[in-house]
């Protein structure tokens, strides 16, 4: 389970170090598959990834929204082993995409972690709804 947000910087070889308290939960897994989502990247533990894999698998691939899905998202997705130190390198057609440059936020996001670029997430956090109209959003979905 990954919650909490941690602000962290990219070295000048593309590493990044993965939060001490998300190592504890990747203890068992080392490799995460990287993937482009809109603005951010999506860091999907190995069993998360698979798991994600079964349900498409089960889900026709003759739906339009399904193959754009798979287009999108295995073109951009790369496994990375975590290192001796706890980092991960990013390759660099995955910053680019997600327009990382240097200073970077990792969220946690329960089963996944989201990696921003700092100005990036600032601008979606300036712009999110007010924790009542979240709160109302959440009651309408009845959670």
């Amino acid at each position: 389970m990954f919650r909490g947000q941690f602000e962290h910087a990219i070295d000048e070889k593309g590493r990044l170090s993965i939060p001490a308290k998300f190592r504890e939960a990747l203890r068992k897994e080392k490799t995460l598959v990287l993937t482009s989502s809109d603005a951010y990247l999506t860091a999907y533990p190995l069993k998360e990834w698979r798991a994600l894999e079964d349900r498409l698998r089960a889900n026709p691939k003759f739906k339009r929204e399904q193959r754009d899905f798979l287009r999108f998202v295995y073109s951009s997705a790369e496994d990375v082993a975590m290192d001796s130190q706890g980092r991960i390198l990013v390759p660099q057609g995955l910053r680019q995409r997600a327009g990382i440059m240097r200073e970077v936020v990792i969220i946690g996001m329960m089963d996944t972690i989201e990696i921003w670029d700092k100005g990036r997430w600032a601008a979606k956090v300036a712009s999110a709804p007010s924790p009542e109209e979240l709160s109302a959003k959440l009651g309408e979905l009845g959670i």
